[in-house]
């Protein structure tokens, strides 16, 4: 499924001005009052259950996405909140169908064909108005949906660490990537994805949002999306220090940060110091992305784990 092509999710308003529309249309072609009252619901009935159902059909089966896929769906809305949404848009196009054929059988043997079907066209619009917080959720998430990150089946860099240490910076210089950069943290809103040429094959880079040094269970969901797309997307980690701490966090947190991401990952972890030519570190990779120096030296390292054949994205989506 194309993650792009989810369409919009109608309000429950406009789902009942379409299909009352259409079904009074239908009703103008008959000649015989009480055949056009009984069809006129009937036609109702099934315009709203195809609608609600389409609405359905049209979002992906969540477990069957792939982890990267999955686990930043789940952490910006909840699958579980999500499937309790599409199973009101369920109930209500059950119930729909139900109260067409009800009210359309009551039609026939009723003396007042015109008073059965504004009763009739009363409960059905009942039924989708309790459906409408479920349905505005639903096309919130189709809008968020269409706007996550296309991660190609190919050999993926993870850019990680604190907020403000020259993330964004690094996938800037490197890859085709144009994310916002500023001297402020969080600047990175989301996963932001860059390519580069290598040969003849490419090489993905993901920069993620900062991850902050504290237990899962308080990470804000921007967060999560970081330690999703280094569970699932990386094939390669890069993880940057800013030893002269311009960043707004100690060395010591940051080191602490780097140990966690290296038992929560089973690829390799090159680890970068950035603003060098503020303060160098011993021992590690130095450079900066305000010069430029040491920034090829950095890319050279972790292409050296490049190789032929990307992990693919199984059932991605895009």
């Amino acid at each position: 499924m194309d993650l792009e092509k989810i369409p919009t999710v109608p309000t429950a308003e406009e789902i009942l001005d379409r299909s009352l529309r259409r079904a009074a249309t239908r009703m103008k072609e008959k000649k015989n009052k009480e055949r056009a009252d009984r069809e006129f619901v009937m036609a109702i009935a099934a315009s709203l259950h195809a609608r609600l159902v389409k609405v359905m059909q049209s979002f992906p089966e969540f477990e069957e996405l792939p982890p990267f896929y999955r686990d930043l769906v789940d952490a910006l809305f909840g699958i579980e909140k999500l499937k309790m949404a599409l199973g009101k848009v369920g109930w209500a196009a059950k119930n729909v169908k139900r109260i067409g054929g009800e009210m359309s059988r009551e039609i026939r043997w009723s003396g007042d064909t015109r008073g059965v079907r504004k009763r009739a066209v009363a409960r059905l619009s009942s039924v989708v108005h309790r459906a409408e917080k479920d349905l505005l959720f639903l096309n919130e998430v189709r809008n968020t949906l269409r706007a996550l990150p296309v991660l190609r089946d190919e050999f993926t860099i993870v850019v990680a660490g604190y907020p403000n240490v020259g993330k964004s910076s690094f996938i800037r210089l490197v890859s085709s990537a144009d994310p916002q950069v500023a001297s402020y943290p969080f600047t990175t809103k989301g996963v932001i994805v860059g390519h580069r040429k290598e040969g003849r094959s490419g090489v993905q880079f993901v920069d993620t949002p900062g991850i902050l040094d504290r237990p899962p269970e308080d990470r804000s969901p921007i967060e999560r999306q970081a330690v999703s797309a280094l569970m699932h997307a990386a094939r390669a980690v890069l993880f940057i220090l800013d030893p002269s701490e311009m960043c707004g966090y100690p060395v010591e947190r940051q080191l602490a940060l780097l140990g966690e991401v290296k038992e929560m990952v089973p690829v390799p972890v090159v680890v970068a110091v950035n603003k060098a030519d503020v303060k160098a570190m011993e021992g590690y990779l130095n450079m900066s992305t305000l010069t430029g120096e040491g920034v090829d030296v950095v890319l050279a390292e972790l292409l050296r784990y490049r190789v032929s054949s990307p992990t693919p994205l199984k059932g991605r989506t895009r």
